[in-house]
């Protein structure tokens, strides 16, 4: 079973405007009181990366107030999407969400839910398939979440007569495995649980320049290293990162052949958007003067994750890659800039933008692994041949 940890970023929960009530789980409500709440669920994701179409088939979301309960226990709450419905992550970026539909259910705090997909069986095409980017169709490996479902820990607060609003991030983009030259693929899923308090706000808008508003450019919103928010931009150049829980946070631009760009302490708040550049006033990374450098090697057991960070002057920590790992040979590699990082700070509608390089940034990283809790790092310079890296857990 796959039991993934939200970051605590990203575990964040709260109470919502009355919208309905009535009944559902298991009745008991608050101290057995009767009282009952509404929880809504959507999904959206972040973009992917070589793939033409990622599709899931999601039967229901369950969700339990014990964070230990097994997949027959009572006390279950469930939405149930009939028809079972086919979506494809791939279309759910820069801002859009799919709706799931909602349920009434006891009051009180939500520590699990489990994200229940279809069986592919002999079904043409598969409900849950990947289309790796000029190449056919292929069925996704989902073993775990057809039986007893996508299990995430999380922290949903569910208030008496009030809807609890919620919208599961989907990051298609590391959750979809290559298993050596098989030629299939594995889900490994990587999900958020983010409150939507309010369509007024939670949202950055910004735009790229038009000659890099391709599916190559990334923009995400960091915390401390960690993204909270990706997605490529559109064919203008517009990306919108939502929902997004309130606080400040690091602009990350990185694309094909040019250096990465970082806008520090841009706000978002729950009444207003936030908008960090026009199509006039565009964000514009340098083009690179060289290729990027590349960094490979192996990570065990193949389940581990793998990034390569790195620490402006000064601070932040950015996030600046992220490496699928094959699922049988554990293998991996990046593509990382060698020159120097460009930063800015967020300005309220900025009628020009200057980034200035970061020189003693340049082509310094920290490669990070994790498996089961557990962290290694290793610094590389690549303004020189990095040889290939080792990570190996207990």
């Amino acid at each position: 079973m796959n039991i993934l940890r939200m970051t605590s970023a990203l575990a964040v929960s709260a109470s919502f405007a009355l919208t309905s009530c009535g009944g559902g789980g298991d009745g008991g409500g608050i101290g057995g009181t009767g009282a009952q709440g509404t929880l809504r669920m959507a999904i959206t994701d972040a973009p992917s990366c070589g793939y033409d179409a990622v599709n899931i088939t999601i039967e229901k979301v369950r969700v339990h107030q014990n964070a230990s309960a097994a997949e027959g226990d009572a006390g279950w709450s469930e939405i149930v999407l009939s028809p079972a419905r086919r979506i494809d992550l791939l279309t759910l970026s820069n801002g859009v969400l799919q709706d799931l539909g909602q349920t009434s259910l006891p009051a009180g705090k939500y520590t699990q839910l489990r994200l229940v997909l279809a069986a592919n069986g002999t079904a043409s095409p598969p409900p849950n398939s990947v289309v790796p980017t000029g190449e056919a169709e292929t069925a996704l490996t989902t073993p775990s979440a057809q039986q007893s479902g996508i299990k995430l820990n999380t922290d949903i607060d569910v208030a008496s007569d009030r809807v609890a609003d919620f919208v599961l991030d989907f990051d298609a983009c590391k959750s979809v495995v290559k298993r050596g030259n098989s030629g299939q693929y594995n889900l490994k899923p990587v999900i958020s649980v983010i409150p939507r308090l309010s369509d007024a706000g939670m949202r950055v808008v910004g735009y790229v320049d038009a000659s890099i508003a391709a599916s190559t450019t990334l923009v995400s919103l960091q915390s401390s290293g960690v993204p909270v928010k990706a997605t490529a931009p559109d064919a203008s150049g517009q990306f919108v990162l939502y929902p997004v829980p309130a606080g400040t946070y690091d602009l990350v631009v990185t694309s094909s052949g040019h250096v990465t760009a970082v806008m520090t302490g841009v706000p978002v708040v729950l009444t207003a958007y936030t908008y960090v550049s026009s199509s006039a006033v565009a964000i514009a990374p340098p083009a690179a003067a060289s290729a990027p450098r590349a960094v490979a090697g192996t990570v065990a057991p193949p389940t581990a994750t793998v990034r390569a960070l790195q620490t402006l002057t000064g601070g932040p920590t950015i996030e600046a890659a992220w490496a699928p790992v094959d699922a049988l040979t554990g293998a991996f590699a990046f593509s990382l800039p060698i020159q120097a990082p460009v930063r800015t700070v967020y300005a309220v509608n900025p009628v020009t933008l200057v980034f200035a390089a970061d020189a003693g940034a340049a082509g310094k990283y920290t490669i990070e692994t994790a498996s089961a809790g557990a962290l290694k790092t290793q610094p590389i310079d690549v303004n020189a041949a990095v040889p290939p890296l080792s990570f190996s857990f207990p």
